[in-house]
């Protein structure tokens, strides 16, 4: 980047409400990222703060938050159910961006869930039916075989949604804007919530 072709910093955009910046820059990152551009990072945690990470990816967001579908017990569920507080990633190496976003979470309610389980490929659908998430499998062909039973099952009409396969919203309290700059010197801004506003500074990259 040449000081000729100066970028947009996190100073000289919106320093009142963070998510109008997140869609300014989640719409840039659709038209330029080649793959998955609402691809996230999720972190979860232990109740005795041992943490694990996944990329998962965004399927909504708006005024309530941003919202992931997963198995609730995979892993991550299992961690969601006992510490539902988590943090999120977006990095956009295209436009050499990051957010970070951190808050609590909160389960979907029932007919959310089944209208986006219901929106996925059928082959999708199957593959959720079929799958313990994150426990031990013997053999792949175990797998593949309990694939092949749910198809038969559900042959004649819609798939089921399994009760376990649900999604969460993260109520965001904590947003960190980071645009990559020359000579390291990157512009961060966070926002942080206020009741029903935001605060905002900027930070030493």
């Amino acid at each position: 980047m040449s000081d000729s072709e100066p970028t947009p910093t996190a100073s000289a955009l919106p320093t009142h409400d963070p998510l109008a910046l997140f869609d300014a820059w989640f719409k840039e990152a659709r038209e330029t990222e080649p793959n998955d551009s609402n691809a996230m990072a999720l972190a979860t945690a232990t109740p005795d703060g041992l943490p694990s990470v996944r990329m998962v990816l965004l399927k909504n967001h708006g005024p309530d938050g941003f919202t992931f579908y997963t198995n609730a017990q995979s892993r991550k569920g299992e961690e969601i159910r006992a510490n539902a507080h988590a943090a999120l990633l977006f990095h956009w190496k295209s436009l050499r961006r990051q957010i970070r976003i951190e808050g609590p979470l909160s389960q979907v309610a029932d007919e959310v869930a089944d209208a986006y389980f219901h929106s996925r490929s059928r082959a999708s659908q199957l593959g959720a039916v079929a799958s313990d998430q994150s426990r031990p499998l013997e053999d792949r062909a175990v797998f593949v075989e309990r694939y092949r039973a749910a198809e038969e099952r559900f042959a004649d009409g819609e798939v089921d949604r399994p009760p376990h396969w649900t999604g969460f919203t993260l109520r965001p309290e904590r947003i960190e804007f980071w645009l990559d700059r020359d000579n390291r010197l990157h512009d961060r801004r966070r926002f942080t919530r206020a009741g029903d506003s935001w605060t905002s500074t900027l930070l030493y990259p």
